[in-house]
């Protein structure tokens, strides 16, 4: 299977996923399909016991959301595009059966957040941050209104989710949403590391225990998600948010 966004290797038992869209890994149709293409690769070998999801680029884990997908565009659209990033990617992760890390190079924004939390770990170089900026152009972060309250809590989810502003890799260590903090040159090994120590446990063991744990916290995904994306479909269709993504495509404020 090739991958035009990616590339894709497995060693030790490890399948590693790297993106590289460049320049800063901008989620399109292509990248996220190639992303779901390549857990659907590792989820098929039974060579592979554990999932690593990184960025061939220092300067970025990814940037989000590339804004051409909506700016313009209609409900409509957005919602084919979410069909794959929020339900289709889910799915696989949540059917996957074996652990899955994101090692983040540096920093992750909006969709970008999404494709980490999705995983089951977060590794995050110390220079990584993390933001929802999505309510600076007149979106939002529709799945992290699901997730974010049930991990920090739901007041200091609000202020993240609706002042925009972004959170060092340590301070979002010290909310819960990383597990650990590395120097910028040590985050992939960090993160082969504690994938070679998920690989080395029974495969058998780790399937059904990785299962029961998701269906344990699902709490009811997919409903909650339908919610807040019937949300971001119906605000995409309006003035203030093309205003909002217009302005930020020609690098000045919005008139709102």
């Amino acid at each position: 299977m090739e991958f035009a966004n990616l590339d894709y290797a497995v060693v030790d038992r490890v399948a590693e996923i790297t993106m590289r869209r460049e320049p800063v890994n901008a989620i399109n149709h292509a990248l996220i399909e190639d992303i779901n293409n390549a857990y659907r690769k590792a989820k098929a070998d039974p060579e592979v016991r554990a999932v690593i999801l990184t960025s061939a680029f220092e300067r970025s884990f990814s940037a989000g959301m590339d804004l051409a997908m909506i700016r313009n565009k209609r409900g409509l659209d957005l919602r084919r595009y979410l069909e794959k990033l929020y339900f289709e990617m889910h799915d696989l992760q949540y059917r996957l059966g074996k652990p899955t890390i994101a090692a983040l190079t540096g920093p992750a924004r909006a969709a970008g957040v999404t494709l980490a939390v999705s995983c089951d770990v977060l590794i995050a170089a110390d220079t990584a941050s993390l933001g929802y900026p999505e309510i600076l152009v007149g979106v939002i972060p529709a799945m992290h209104f699901v997730h974010l309250p049930r991990q920090i809590g739901r007041h200091k989810a609000f202020e993240l989710l609706f002042s925009g502003k972004p959170v060092s890799a340590e301070e979002a260590c010290a909310m819960g949403l990383v597990n650990r903090v590395v120097p910028a040159a040590e985050v992939k090994e960090e993160a082969r590391r504690m994938a070679r120590d998920f690989a080395a446990k029974s495969p058998l063991v780790m399937q059904l225990a990785r299962d029961s744990f998701m269906r344990a916290n699902d709490f009811e995904y997919r409903r909650a998600i339908e919610n807040v994306v019937e949300t971001i479909c119906n605000i995409i269709e309006t003035d203030d948010a093309q205003e909002g993504l217009n302005a930020f495509n020609e690098k000045r404020p919005p008139n709102w």
